[in-house]
């Protein structure tokens, strides 16, 4: 491939400190050269070595492209008149989900493709160069292996999430569904998946259960994320620091003990604020966890019942707008962040070695990914060292 140089950058976002000011290493008239799908170097547009290929930004802002580190993207149907009668007043419940399960089981494998595939190229369009995403919808065996056959076509950051409810067709025996959990969808599953995931939650599982499903998941290999402590207090942060969870994900109702957990462990608290905006629910407290040391990502949650979006720029926005951020630890969240939360070191920064994926901005800085909500900024993205849109 050959090197192709951006020069001419108002600000470079590179998440690195000894690269420029503050936490972000920020860059002023900036330029990067992407070598192959590397970042071979970062400095002064002034200072710039020649490269194949030539780009200006004229001026425009730079970030590393947006890490969402949690997902639902392999699902089939609508859930538009759940949104609306919650928009009308009724209470978002987990129950939801078996709408999409209903849809998802009926649908084919190329439909389940095809939909994954739309929502991948709207993201990237958006600033999106990593995704993670999960099975979740089929709750079979045979569908939820399927779902991670396909997302891994698309992706290495798959998780195995067959404990997103107890399954329909157990809904009489919940402990032969964390069975079938455990044993034989984990056998089928453990091979297209890296994560292992559970919605330990009131209408989902609970302590013990997500205990029982997420140690099987480690002892095939599969490392823990959680989804915890969405609809209210429950034990789920405290297993994902307990199990060294990649993440813990929500925390949105958290007791100082909680907290405290979070800010003494690797686990990162992924926040999505795009759940809390669809379902009128509470906040997540960015500051509070900021404040105590806690790392925190955020993600957008992309799923058809609670969070249909998958613009990253718009969680920026609600995070600095509703949960105490400022627009430096949001973007940072959603680059870096997402990254931890993955426990990776290649992405969500822009420095020498780091995969070359950058996003710029039609706006001469990153603030504006929150002073202009709802605008859409994103004017060129490369991914692994291509224009990709």
């Amino acid at each position: 491939m050959p090197t192709t140089l951006i020069h001419n950058i108002a600000t470079l976002v590179t998440n690195d400190p000894s690269l420029g000011k503050g936490p972000l290493g920020l860059l002023q008239d900036a330029a990067v050269v992407l070598d192959g799908t590397s970042v071979a170097w970062v400095g002064p547009t002034a200072q710039a070595p020649a490269a194949d290929e030539a780009y200006d930004a004229q001026g425009r802002a730079a970030l590393p492209g947006f890490v969402d580190s949690h997902s639902h993207l392999l699902f089939a149907g609508d859930r538009t008149q759940e949104f609306n009668a919650r928009m009308e007043g009724r209470p978002y419940e987990a129950g939801g989900i078996r709408t999409t399960v209903a849809a998802t089981r009926a649908a084919t494998d190329e439909a389940l493709e095809a939909n994954l595939t739309r929502y991948l190229a709207e993201a990237l369009r958006q600033g999106t160069t990593t995704f993670e995403t999960k099975s979740g919808y089929g709750l079979t065996t045979e569908d939820e292996a399927r779902a991670l056959r396909v997302a891994g076509r698309h992706t290495d950051e798959v998780t195995f999430l067959g404990a997103h409810i107890v399954s329909p067709d157990y809904a009489e025996d919940p402990a032969a569904y964390v069975d079938l959990v455990t044993g034989e969808m984990l056998e089928a599953c453990a091979p297209h998946a890296r994560w292992i995931d559970v919605f330990c939650e009131k209408g989902a599982f609970d302590g013990d259960q997500a205990r029982t499903i997420l140690t099987a998941g480690k002892a095939k290999g599969l490392h823990p994320r959680v989804h915890a402590n969405q609809l209210g207090h429950g034990p789920g942060v405290q297993l994902a620091v307990e199990l060294d969870a990649a993440s813990a994900d929500h925390c949105t109702h958290l007791t100082d003990a909680d907290v405290d957990a979070l800010a003494h462990s690797g686990t990162v608290a992924t926040l999505l604020p795009g759940a809390e905006f669809s379902t009128r629910a509470e906040w997540p407290d960015a500051r509070r966890l900021l404040d105590a040391g806690a790392t925190v990502a955020l993600s957008t949650d992309c799923n058809p019942g609670s969070s249909f979006t998958s613009s990253m720029p718009f969680c920026v926005a609600l995070a600095v707008r509703d949960m105490g951020m400022t627009p430096d630890e949001a973007v940072w969240a959603a680059t870096a962040g997402g990254a931890a939360a993955l426990r990776r070191t290649d992405v969500g920064h822009l420095r020498p070695g780091a995969r070359a994926d950058l996003a710029l901005l039609d706006a001469p800085s990153h603030v504006h990914l929150a002073y202009r909500p709802g605008v859409p900024l994103v004017s060129a993205v490369w991914r692994e060292g291509t224009r990709a849109a």
